[in-house]
Parts: C-alpha cells; sequence; structure tokens
C-alpha cells in the first residue's frame, strides 16, 4: 500500500511539473508586445497599430493596441502604468511628449519591459532605442524645397502642425527653420506656425485662421496626416485651389481626391504598416536579446529585410524605415486603395 501510495505521489509531482513546463512554453508562446498610439480615431495612427499586430501575430505572439481618447502626455502615462502591471514584455510608444513620459518609462525598464519609442520619440533616457520613419534631415529639407516649389520660389507660407510636444513635428521644423537660412530661400516668409493638436475640427479652424490671417499666403506645410487633410478640404471649400497650395505629409486614401482636384499638388509620406511592422520586430528583437538598442545592432525585421541601428540626431539610437516617397497626380491612384 505504501508503495502504490508513493508511486501515486511521485506519479502526481511529475504531472504537476509537466503542466508547469507546459505553462512556461504556452507563456513564451503567448508573449505579450503593447503599443501606445498618441490618440484614438487617427487613419494614421489605424494603419500604423495594424502594423504592428501583424508583425507580433505573424511571429506567434499577442499584441496589446492602446491609445488615448485625447493626444495627452497624462493619457499616455496612466497607460503605461496598466501595462507594467500587467507585465509585458515591451512597450512602444508614440509620444505626445518628448520628457514628460520619462518616470513612468523608466519605471518599466526597472521592471524589466523592453522600452521604445516609435515614430514621435521620447528621449534616450526614456528609451532602448527609437524607430523613426525617415531621416529626420531629410524630411525638413524635403518640406521647405516643396514651399519653395509651390511658392515660385518668394511668398508666404505657414506650416500646420500636430500638437506643440510632439517630436517628431518640432524635430522636422527645426530642420525646415535651420534650411530656411540657406541664400537660396531668402524670398520664402514662414508666418507662423499654427497648432491643430492631430484634430480634425481643430486644425480645420486652424486652416481657417491662417487664411484669415494672412491673405498673401500661397502655401500651407502639414507635416501631419490630419492636418494636411484638414488644410486641403478647407482650401477647396473656400474656392482657393490655385491660389494657395496645401502639401506635407498625408495618407493616400485620404488625400486623393485632394490631389486629383489640384488644393494638394504633391505630398510625401512613408507607408505606416511598414513602420509598425519595423516596430514590432524591434520589439522582439530587444526582448530576446538579439540587439540592445547599441548603435552596430543588426536585426531581421521579417518582409522588411534586415535593419541595423544607428546613431540618433538626440544622442540616443534610432533603426530608420527608410526615405520619404513622394505621392502625385501621376502615381496616386497605385497607392489610394493601399493606405
Amino acid at each position: 500500500m505504501k508503495k502504490v501510495i508513493g508511486l501515486s505521489l511521485i506519479m502526481a509531482l511529475v504531472c504537476v511539473t509537466v503542466v508547469f513546463m507546459g505553462c512556461d512554453r504556452q507563456r513564451g508562446t503567448t508573449e505579450r508586445h503593447a503599443i501606445i498610439f498618441k490618440n484614438t480615431g487617427n487613419p494614421y495612427g489605424e494603419r500604423q497599430m495594424g502594423g504592428f499586430k501583424d508583425g507580433i501575430e505573424e511571429q506567434g505572439f499577442e499584441a496589446i493596441l492602446r491609445a488615448p481618447e485625447l493626444p495627452t502626455a497624462e493619457a499616455q502615462i496612466t497607460m503605461i502604468n496598466q501595462l507594467i502591471d500587467q507585465r509585458v514584455a515591451s512597450i512602444c510608444i508614440v509620444s505626445n511628449d518628448y520628457d514628460a513620459l520619462q518616470p513612468a518609462l523608466a519605471r518599466a525598464m526597472e521592471q524589466g519591459i523592453k522600452v521604445y519609442s516609435l515614430d514621435s520619440s521620447v528621449n534616450p533616457a526614456s528609451r532602448m532605442t527609437h524607430v523613426n520613419q525617415a531621416d529626420t534631415q531629410q524630411i525638413g529639407q524635403t518640406l521647405v524645397e516643396a514651399a519653395f516649389d509651390l511658392a515660385g520660389g518668394s511668398g508666404e507660407f505657414a506650416i500646420l502642425s500636430a500638437t506643440s510636444q510632439a517630436s517628431n513635428q518640432n524635430a522636422w521644423i527645426a530642420v525646415m527653420q535651420e534650411v530656411l537660412q540657406q541664400p537660396r530661400y531668402a524670398d520664402l516668409s514662414l508666418v507662423r506656425i499654427a497648432y491643430g493638436d492631430d484634430l480634425r475640427d481643430k486644425s480645420t479652424s486652424e486652416t481657417e485662421a491662417l487664411l484669415a490671417s494672412f491673405p498673401d499666403l500661397k502655401v500651407i506645410i502639414a507635416p501631419t496626416t490630419v492636418g494636411i487633410a484638414a488644410a486641403a478640404k478647407v482650401v477647396s471649400d473656400q474656392g482657393l485651389i490655385g491660389t494657395v497650395h496645401v502639401t506635407g505629409l498625408g495618407l493616400p486614401s485620404e488625400m486623393a481626391e485632394y490631389i486629383e482636384n489640384g488644393s494638394c499638388p504633391y505630398m510625401f509620406l512613408w507607408n505606416p504598416i511598414d513602420v509598425g511592422y519595423l516596430g514590432a520586430y524591434t520589439a522582439t528583437a530587444l526582448t530576446s536579446g538579439d540587439i540592445t538598442g547599441a548603435v552596430g545592432d543588426t536585426f531581421n525585421a521579417g518582409r522588411l529585410g534586415q535593419y541595423a541601428i544607428t546613431l540618433a540626431p538626440d544622442g540616443g539610437t534610432e533603426v530608420l524605415l527608410g526615405p520619404p516617397f513622394r505621392f502625385d497626380p501621376a502615381n496616386i491612384n497605385n497607392w489610394k486603395d493601399v493606405y
């Protein structure tokens, strides 16, 4: 009888061990990776999060998608703390503020969570690396050259940005202001930088205010997908096509009608789906230890191929997706149903 009981206990222990081993394997296959975008209701963000989800799930892991109703740092901090409590493997942050998220993100890293920013960066102390859609200098130079071209080399132009705290917008605008000091652009005048907070209604009212305040305005540059669509609609509705030109960074699906009617002669962007997808592979490369975020680290990003970590302009590190792409009447029909 004792032998039977002893054997039963041994078998029970074996079963328990197997169960726990199974749980460990299950935890490995359901590793959770989170992304926090700026705010809800943003088509660009929806596509970016969709790319992230695709990249995480094709590797056999779980994607958690989060976005606050309004684009504030406070709302993102609340979500970061919730994800820390949920013990996610990584947090990808598309930040609403360059510095304000640091305490929450530092706490996450102290808990062993891999933290990195994407699209709109946080400061180097708040991240392991940053996934950047394109070179900051190149974007700024490209947008100034577009203003020069559409204004005919001289005249007034304005910038319609997202929020005043958006690190990517601010970095591009800073480069634009530096580029404007070059002799080639001496006759271009930047009359105002307006902020639509990536909200369609506010971007619309800010565009209307620009047109009312500057009757000689020739160009509006909106380095934000929400802003460029709002500005192009206002220009169209007010019958100013050909008088005021809109350009910047826009989604083909939203901007096709404005490129076709001439309110936006051309614009630029990258594929937000690819930005999110690259972020997904950055997450798993960090959690697996394939990269640490140091300059020179390399990793495979699925269908996008090999990528390397490089030095970022702010002193941290980054991964660059690639150069911006120009959309115009000749190619917009090829892209408007893609994203």
